[in-house]
């Protein structure tokens, strides 16, 4: 007798057009504070790199506080919204005006300056957490099917792709356009005060509604199974696991710290890459200084869209490779495009362009790590009983951050000490060492994140079987301490 297959998902189509409009919202929210908040400290407020570096510090060990604590709250909330959508839908707003309100260039001076860039990054940054946070947690009470969440997961980072190249074609065009005052710098207009006050006025703006439609649209399953009635379920109050049960719940799930581990570490390479890029191609890449710069429009962009189109393909690869092995297999190519790049031949722009390429492509295997920390909430659920979506959703957000925070402190000093002197033909050990912390490094911890997913094994077949137990419980058909007896999943 043939075996009986499990009927195939369907993708909730309104749910996920939604949610990527939300997902594709925080890439717009979060644009300029990505794009241009260091050179507007600098160059329109006029901040020391001392003070900068202040800023960044005081609020990533904020961010330790406050992503795991946004979590917890966020893990603790029931509505008749849902435990997400509330967040969604009220905190956007708040976000918009910190983002002004950190584009505003107030008459301050001295400390009394600093201060009030700080609490404004630091309110910004609290916001945005609470909606990133939410947002990601969203996708994971979409569909309680592992490739659903994957496939959705791909639509949303196809979304944000296109946002992403609309915004860095328009928004520089914003900024010199409501510029009171443009001067010429090295024959390049500069914008002042008010182009980036305006411009962050318009993006703040632009994002709100987006969030809107993903809390309006978006759907969360429900927790009770369809056959339990509402009249069973009136008198049973949601449950509030304690703090401490679900740190530890999380710190012993084993699965969801490989997965935030891999975007940690994931995230460092491909950071630290794109944020010295320009190093790489104006000064080690062969060409003649300054003939570099030109190229940037090109290698950027290059990079962006075969993101994209790598996003599209992952459905495809993940259906017929499962995750963890197209996860390797994108990540490979990632590699491979970066030792190509430190081999390049000096000067040639189409090999540049054909090694950034498959770089870009590669790189859109980083979205499969949205998804294995879904499956590591379920398997989290399953083995200890805690769901916290919310907390786990804040730790990836902190991992990220943290990323950040250690490329932004340790890339630019880096190139320096190779022997770095800037607008002038770089000696050839300063070229070396360029090629090697824009190329090698990153490909280096691009591999550790291959080798650390040897310990993951949340597979198709795994989940599928999580999801029946799990749905059994729901039922009442079985215990968790039954099923767990049974050491059918380990």
């Amino acid at each position: 007798m043939a075996e009986n297959k499990p009927a195939k998902a369907k993708m909730p189509v309104g749910s996920a057009i939604a949610y990527t409009i939300g997902y594709s919202g925080i890439n717009v929210s979060w644009y300029m504070i990505n794009s241009y908040l260091n050179i507007f400290f600098t160059d329109i407020v006029s901040l020391s790199a001392a003070a900068i570096s202040m800023i960044m510090l005081i609020a990533r060990v904020w961010d330790a506080i406050n992503d795991p604590m946004m979590g917890a709250i966020i893990d603790r909330t029931h509505s008749k919204w849902g435990k997400f959508k509330p967040y969604i839908a009220i905190a956007p707003p708040f976000l918009a005006i910190f983002n002004i309100l950190t584009f505003t260039a107030f008459p301050l001076e001295g400390t009394t300056k600093v201060i009030v860039c700080l609490l404004c990054y630091i309110g910004c940054g609290m916001t945005y957490t609470v909606v990133q946070v939410a947002v990601n947690g969203l996708v994971n009470r979409l569909s309680r099917d592992s490739q659903t969440k994957m496939d959705i997961i791909s639509m949303s980072q196809i979304g944000s792709a296109l946002i992403q190249t609309v915004l860095g074609a328009v928004v520089p065009v914003m900024l010199i356009y409501f510029s009171n005052t443009v001067v010429e710098v090295n024959g390049e207009a500069q914008p002042d005060a008010h182009g980036y006050f305006m411009a962050a006025i318009i993006v703040s703006v632009i994002s709100i509604p987006m969030f809107w439609i993903c809390a309006w649209k978006c759907k969360e399953i429900k927790e009770e199974a369809a056959a339990v009635t509402a009249e069973a379920m009136k008198d049973v109050k949601p449950k509030k696991e304690p703090l401490g049960k679900s740190l530890k719940a999380l710190v012993k799930n084993n699965q969801l710290i490989i997965a935030i581990f891999c975007v940690f570490i994931g995230a460092m390479g491909v950071i630290a890459r794109m944020s010295l890029l320009t190093y790489y191609v104006v000064y080690a890449a062969g060409f003649e200084f300054p003939t570099g710069y030109l190229y940037l429009g090109t290698v950027f962009p290059v990079i962006t869209f075969l993101q994209m189109i790598g996003n599209f393909t992952l459905p495809f690869f993940t259906r017929k490779m499962g995750k963890k092995r197209t996860f390797i297999f994108f990540n490979t190519l990632c590699i491979i495009g970066l030792v190509v790049l430190f081999f390049l031949p000096g000067g040639s722009l189409p090999l540049l362009i054909g090694a950034s390429a498959v770089f870009g492509f590669g790189n859109a295997g980083s979205s499969i790590c949205y998804s294995f920390v879904c499956d590591a909430i379920e398997y989290g659920d399953y083995k200890y009983g805690v769901r916290d979506d919310g907390l786990s959703f804040a730790m990836m957000s902190f991992g990220v951050k943290c990323a950040t925070a250690i490329t932004g402190a340790v890339g630019v000093p880096l190139i320096f000490a190779a022997g770095y002197v800037a607008d002038q033909p770089q000696a050839p050990s300063t070229i070396m060492g360029i090629n090697v912390i824009v190329n090698i490094v990153p490909a280096v911890l691009i591999l550790i994140s291959i080798i650390v997913m040897a310990w993951y094994h949340l597979d198709e077949k795994k989940m599928a079987l999580i999801a029946e137990k799990m749905t059994a419980r729901r039922e009442g058909r079985e215990t968790m301490e039954e099923q767990l007896a049974k050491g059918d999943i380990k």
